[in-house]
């Protein structure tokens, strides 16, 4: 399982948001190049990259900070954000990301989807209030089921399902692994986890989920991290089994 330490970008800084919600922001950095280096320093296999502002807007405000990022790795980042045009979704593959996060387009044009996941690598979030996914930076329901969309896009050549329990987001309180177990079996795609991690303990409780014969594939941590319940470099030991 690969971990995929989370820099969430609001107007130009590393933020975390208490579940979903724009109001409850905490701010934690106001260098997140610098922040990306670290957790690359540290082992990071992958760094995951949200633009915050894009997500709720549709508008780019933070893709020359994104560029910046994967321009200064040597590990891919995962990006995600606002991507809801072929344009905007071509504009981070030419500054560097190696793979782009669909959510509201995903619910919205799905053909989209399907076209751009024949040509790069594409993950579709599905972020979920329980059973029901949300879209436009998670203030909106959509009416549709997780599971259903988990199945939908089976057969579309997407990389990656990237799952969130919004109500866990930022919280700490652990991550929601009945519902994780419950697209892990209902999917063949793989599934990176998201929402939650408070602790090492955490962390192993997804490396140990199985479900229809699979396991996860990824997970995102970031809280937990800013707030030192543990490193990246222990994290990353225990996602490969030689945790101490």
């Amino acid at each position: 399982m690969d971990l995929y330490p989370a820099i969430d970008l609001l107007d130009g800084r590393c933020v975390r948001l208490y579940q979903g919600d724009y109001d409850r922001s905490t701010v934690y950095g106001d260098d997140p190049v610098a922040q990306a280096l670290a957790f690359q320093s540290e082992g990071a296999p992958w760094v995951h990259v949200v633009d915050l502002d894009a997500a709720r807007t549709g508008e780019p405000r933070n893709r020359d900070v994104v560029a910046a990022i994967a321009g200064a790795l040597d590990v891919p980042v995962q990006t995600g954000g606002g991507v809801r045009t072929v344009e905007a979704a071509e504009a981070l593959f030419s500054a560097g990301v190696a793979r782009v996060v669909l959510g509201t387009a995903a619910l919205e044009d799905p053909d989209l989807v399907r076209r751009l996941a024949a040509d790069h690598p594409v993950a579709v979030g599905l972020d979920a209030r329980g059973s029901e996914v949300a879209v436009r930076g998670w203030l909106e329901g959509s009416g549709a089921d997780v599971l259903d969309l988990a199945v939908a896009y089976q057969d579309a050549g997407v990389a990656a399902l990237v799952v969130t329990e919004i109500s866990r987001d930022g919280t700490l309180e652990g991550p929601d692994l009945a519902g994780l177990a419950a697209v892990v079996a209902a999917t063949k795609v793989p599934v990176i986890a998201s929402g939650g991690i408070g602790t090492l303990a955490d962390i192993e409780a997804l490396v140990a989920l199985a479900a229809g014969g699979r396991s996860l594939a990824g997970a995102i941590t970031g809280r937990a991290v800013y707030e030192g319940a543990f490193t990246v470099a222990q994290a990353v030991a225990v996602t490969r089994g030689s945790a101490t």
